[in-house]
């Protein structure tokens, strides 16, 4: 590609780079990042945003759209219709975030105030925004939207596309609960597929433009996940991906990678998933 589809303003998670990327085109914003990060965010805003198109609503993608919202009055926020509910009133979402993180969620992701009600615009998928195309790609989250460029052809896809922290192409899944569907995923990455975008630009984080190499390293990635979390408990599970990462990538992108997707919650994510799974195979005559 010799020019990139959009700005992206890396929001510094954690004091660090390479983390959490939100996207910049034409006063629209994707994915603002975490409250902890609006200080960095907003130092890296080329102008003032008129709209957020927020791909789901966790709070390393989500946390920040409230507080932009009290600082930005004509701000509107786009999100998935499931999601909508917990950015309006996030309490149900910040006691789910705090099963995860215990103690350091107001540390690692701020404070997450409420957007205004009015404020807000439901997205089922099928939409257009102006010169974005929504796509509904379920699998990482329920409420999980993609915004296809069709200026660009770019992709702005959240997590939908997994985790990549390196030019090289190591592409992790990211699994956490509570609403992982394989099934729902693989059709996802499907529906990217046949968008045939000209780059993927990730959260998590960068622009790539190997679009078929990355999309092939994903879908093998979320099936050896799947397998080894049939086979094996949790600290066995952390055990073999922490060693196969560490003999793919070096110490800092590492670090940057389990800051965005720790193991532990890849595990229990995929866990809860398979659980379900069995529970509506039993329950079938």
């Amino acid at each position: 590609m010799s020019e990139l589809p959009a700005r992206l303003l890396d929001v510094g998670f954690r004091g660090t780079t390479g983390a959490i990327a939100s996207y910049w085109v034409d006063g629209f914003l994707i994915d603002p990042g975490p409250a902890s990060c609006v200080d960095k965010l907003l130092a890296e805003l080329p102008g003032e945003p008129h709209t957020l198109l927020v791909t789901h609503i966790h709070l390393d993608h989500a946390g920040a759209a409230g507080t932009l919202c009290r600082l930005f009055p004509g701000l509107r926020v786009h999100v998935h219709e499931r999601g909508l509910p917990h950015l309006a009133d996030p309490s149900r979402l910040l006691a789910s975030a705090e099963r995860l993180y215990g103690p350091n969620l107001g540390n690692l992701f701020g404070r997450t105030e409420p957007v205004p009600a009015d404020r807000l615009v439901a997205l089922a998928g099928g939409e257009r925004i102006d010169r974005f195309r929504v796509e509904y790609v379920p699998g990482h989250a329920s409420h999980h939207v993609a915004y296809f460029d069709t200026v660009s052809g770019a992709a702005f896809i959240g997590d939908a596309c997994g985790v990549r922290v390196t030019p090289d192409p190591v592409v992790v899944a990211p699994t956490p609960p509570p609403d992982i569907d394989v099934e729902a995923w693989l059709r996802s990455l499907e529906a990217v597929e046949r968008l045939r975008p000209s780059a993927l630009c990730l959260t998590h984080f960068g622009i790539y433009s190997d679009v078929e190499r990355h999309l092939v390293a994903m879908r093998a990635s979320l099936g050896d996940l799947v397998a080894l979390a049939r086979s094996c408990g949790r600290d066995e599970f952390e055990r073999w991906l922490r060693a196969r990462l560490a003999a793919a990538l070096d110490a800092p992108s590492l670090r940057r990678l389990e800051a965005v997707a720790p193991l532990d919650q890849l595990f229990l994510g995929l866990e809860r998933y398979l659980r379900k799974r069995a529970e509506v195979k039993d329950s079938r005559p």
